[in-house]
């Protein structure tokens, strides 16, 4: 059992890195966002071949859920992003976050290296392991619809 999780999490993994190298590729006229969803979109179906379709009403459930199992000082995105997207956070430190909503902040989420980055980082901080590809693709299209 162990090891399919691991052939799991290593095809997933892979058809990531791959979409996110085809997303670094010229594309003229696409929307860099549209492109990382689409990207997470192709690893949402290598992991679940029943997968349809990203959500954002389950990006925004997802936002604004508190799992309990990461790290216990940030114990949902909402501990520095607040539960309004629209709205500037705060890190821990007190460093100013920009709103995480592309309608306040447009450079948002255009750089799929970056988004990723953020989303390993945070993901773990919150969650207690890397976000899948559903769960990435979700909370973008509630992001972008903010």
């Amino acid at each position: 059992m162990k090891r399919r999780h691991a052939l799991s999490r290593i095809t997933t993994s892979l058809l990531l890195a791959l979409a996110c190298a085809t997303l670094a590729l010229p594309s003229y006229g696409a929307d860099p966002r549209q492109q990382i969803i689409t990207g997470y979109e192709a690893a949402a179906k290598a992991a679940a071949p029943d997968f349809n379709g990203f959500s954002a009403d389950r990006g925004k459930a997802f936002f604004l859920a508190s799992p309990g199992t990461g790290k216990p000082e940030t114990p949902s995105c909402t501990t520095c992003h607040t539960a309004d997207p629209r709205t500037s956070g705060k890190t821990r430190a007190g460093k100013p976050i920009a709103p995480m909503a592309v309608s306040k902040q447009s450079d948002r989420y255009l750089e799929a290296a970056k988004v990723e980055k953020w989303f390993r980082r945070n993901c773990r901080s919150v969650l207690g392991r890397e976000c899948t590809a559903a769960e990435k693709g979700d909370f973008l299209t509630f992001m972008v619809t903010q």
